[in-house]
C-alpha cells in the first residue's frame, strides 16, 4: 500500500507541474497507479520536448525534497471550490469532499480520497520514464518512484557500466543528462 501511496501523491505533484510549466490547459485525464508505477494521461496538442520532460521532473523533485506535509481536509464542494482545489470534470462528488494539499505554497490543491503519503519527501523521487501520445490531444507520461526509481538507477547503472567495458572506457564519460525518450 505503501508504493502505491506514493506513486498516487507523485501524480498530484506530476499534475501541478505541467500546468506550471506547460499552462492551465492541463487536465488530467486517466491515471493508473500501483506498487510498481504510475501512469498519468493529460490534455496536451503535442508531445513534450525533452527541455519540458526535464523541467517536469525537476520541479517535482523539488517539491519532494522541499519535504513539505501533506494536508488533508473534509468540506463542502462549495468551500472546497472557493479554496482553489481542482476536481476532476465528470467526477461525482457527494455533499463532502476531500481536499489535499501538498507541496510548498500550496503547489498541489485538488479533491482526492486516495491513499497518500503524509510528507512529500517520502516519495523519495520520481524518474519519468517514457511520454507518448495515446488520442488526440491526449498525451501519457510513465513514472516511477521510491524504491522502483532507485532500481531504475541501479539497473541503468549496471547497464552503463558493461557498455563502458565493452567499449574499453570510463563508464562515468557515457553519463550524460539522458531525456526519458532515451530510458525506454
Amino acid at each position: 500500500r505503501q508504493a502505491t501511496a506514493l506513486n498516487h501523491s507523485a501524480t498530484h505533484l506530476l499534475h501541478a507541474a505541467l500546468r506550471q510549466i506547460l499552462g492551465d490547459h492541463v487536465t488530467q485525464k486517466g491515471s493508473l497507479v500501483d506498487r510498481e508505477r504510475l501512469r498519468f494521461d493529460f490534455s496536451h496538442p503535442e508531445a513534450l520536448s525533452d527541455q519540458q520532460l526535464t523541467q517536469v521532473a525537476n520541479l517535482v523533485n523539488q517539491q519532494i525534497r522541499d519535504n513539505s506535509s501533506v494536508e488533508s481536509q473534509l468540506t463542502d464542494m462549495a468551500s472546497a471550490q472557493k479554496s482553489g482545489a481542482m476536481a476532476l470534470f465528470g467526477e461525482k462528488y457527494g455533499s463532502d469532499v476531500r481536499v489535499l494539499t501538498m507541496g510548498a505554497d500550496r503547489f498541489s490543491v485538488e479533491l482526492c480520497g486516495g491513499t497518500h503519503v503524509r510528507r512529500t519527501g517520502d516519495i523519495g523521487l520520481i524518474i519519468i520514464t517514457a511520454e507518448s501520445g495515446i488520442a488526440s490531444g491526449v498525451r501519457r507520461i510513465e513514472a516511477v518512484t521510491g524504491e522502483q526509481a532507485l532500481s531504475f538507477i541501479a539497473d541503468a547503472d549496471h547497464r552503463a557500466k558493461k557498455a563502458a567495458n565493452l567499449l574499453k572506457t570510463n563508464p562515468c564519460l557515457l553519463y550524460t543528462s539522458p531525456s526519458p525518450r532515451d530510458l525506454s
